[in-house]
């Protein structure tokens, strides 16, 4: 029979000092530090506030990373807790022993409160030491430093949430005495008006936006609603990573307008010179100036280029290949882009310039022809880091897919790949044959186990003839109804 080791000495003085909710700030600064990290979490979930309030204002680190604790919950009353304590901070003239820099709202370091949740070494401190050495900024003789906060932002149709309301709030009104910073926005659904008594405007103001790394724009937004966003944008200059989809094409536009509307916008894209990931989908305002423009004022190289369900012209693909910002793609889709009526030159030149860096490919449902992907397949098979390959939802041969796993027999970093099946294996009205479907990617996984070892192969169906819905048969024949994303 195991026996429970004895609590230590630091974790007894921890359990009586959370017995006292009067706890004074002056003790609470005598504590030890390794004291800190498990105290605080002990007094955080058995919401001892008032000892919550007073060791946030005596926290020995620069950092204080609160919102991997309350990422779950969002609880309203631990945020007003925290802010309380770094109210009482923020009115201290003397700041003998203030270390705290940056009150963290996000969802990252959880491994900080991981690393002191069982156990307090010394190697703790030195880890945690290090870890928030980039944090700490030596103070400026005389001058109080603003304390910041990082907070991740998320503005829904609805309105805003009673945690995000009150911090902005709070943060409104001690405006000269905090940054508020925020890595990670998304913004679904809206138009640009007013939520409760904030607007996109007026949230956005209250932002140091150069610490922008990440945002989502789920938006019916016209055109003339990106013009009003565009000046943000071009503040984002940290910006790794850009979606933007489901925008609409106004009617009420000549033109001239909509060129000029379209320049402005896109000249935002010249001051992103960190971007490295740019995603747009049902981005119905693209076409051949949109593209150009937008292409030609990139900056930096692209590690992920995705544009998804929406119509390009052969000249939109032209301006991509030509583009100097992919050149070190590493991740491509073009995912429900109809390419049926497009010459797959473009598409072959875009391929070979990639060939040297591209890691995953996805061309699902761009009903691309036996005739387009035949052209295709050299510049495909000159892909040497492909590790991912998604073609389902295109009408292709049983021959021609031989062909097709014939050219990427070659490349041996491919690890996951997802085909249609032929054409073949449909009868009339374009219902599935199930003896022929069978067949057909027996024969077909019998081709490329005689070329190479395959990884993660899958042939899909559309729609099942079981289920009605996608379907995939994997390397052994049979039915998967999990659909596989590239």
């Amino acid at each position: 029979m195991s026996m429970k080791a004895p609590p230590t000495l630091l974790q007894l003085a921890g359990q009586s000092l959370l017995q006292n909710d009067a706890l004074d700030i002056s003790v609470v600064e005598t504590l030890p530090m390794e004291l800190f990290p498990p105290l605080f979490m002990e007094a955080f979930t058995w919401r001892r506030n008032e000892i919550v309030k007073a060791m946030v204002q005596a926290w020995p680190f620069p950092c204080l990373p609160l919102g991997a604790l309350i990422q779950k919950t969002r609880d309203l009353e631990t945020l007003q807790v925290a802010l309380d304590g770094i109210d009482k901070l923020l009115c201290q003239q003397v700041r003998p022993r203030w270390k705290l820099q940056v009150l963290d709202l996000g969802s990252e370091h959880q491994n900080f409160w991981n690393m002191w949740s069982k156990s307090m070494p010394e190697d703790c401190i030195l880890q945690t030491k290090s870890k928030n050495q980039a944090a700490e900024v030596p103070p400026r003789i005389g001058v109080k430093q603003p304390l910041r906060l990082i907070v991740d932002v998320n503005l829904e149709p609805c309105d805003l949430n009673k945690f995000q309301l009150y911090l902005f709030e709070w943060v409104q009104q001690r405006k000269s005495l905090i940054q508020l910073c925020c890595r990670k926005m998304q913004i679904w659904g809206l138009s640009i008006l007013v939520i409760r008594t904030w607007s996109i405007h007026r949230v956005l103001g209250l932002l140091e936006l150069d610490w922008m790394e990440e945002l989502v724009m789920d938006c019916p937004w016209t055109l003339q609603a990106l013009v009003m966003f565009a000046p943000y944008l071009g503040q984002m200059r940290n910006l790794h990573k850009l979606n933007i989809s489901h925008t609409c094409v106004s009617e009420s536009i000549t033109p001239e307008q909509h060129e000029q509307l379209v320049t402005t916008f896109t000249s935002q894209f010249g001051k992103l010179g960190c971007l490295q990931q740019l995603c747009m989908s049902r981005a119905y305002f693209l076409h051949d100036l949109t593209t150009r423009c937008l292409l030609r004022c990139l900056k930096n190289p692209l590690k992920s280029l995705s544009i998804t369900h929406c119509q390009l012209e052969e000249s939109d693909l032209q301006c991509l290949s030509r583009c100097l910002s992919i050149r070190q793609l590493e991740h491509l889709s073009l995912r429900g882009v109809p390419l049926t009526y497009v010459s797959p030159e473009p598409l072959r030149v875009l391929l070979e310039r990639v060939a040297e860096t591209l890691k995953t490919l996805d061309l699902e449902d761009c009903e691309i022809t036996d005739p387009q992907l035949t052209t295709l397949l050299p510049a495909l098979s000159h892909c040497s880091q492909l590790t991912t390959f998604c073609f389902y939802g295109n009408d292709i041969s049983i021959s021609v897919l031989k062909d097709l796993l014939h050219h990427t027999a070659r490349l041996c970093q491919l690890s996951q790949e997802l085909y249609p099946v032929p054409v073949e294996s449909y009868g009339g009205l374009g219902a599935v044959h199930t003896g022929r479907v069978s067949q057909h990617c027996a024969e077909l996984m019998d081709t490329l186990r005689a070329l190479r070892q395959p990884k993660m192969v899958f042939f899909g169906i559309d729609p099942c003839h079981q289920c009605g819905k996608r379907c995939f048969y994997n390397m052994e024949g049979s039915l998967c109804y999990s659909c596989w994303d590239a």
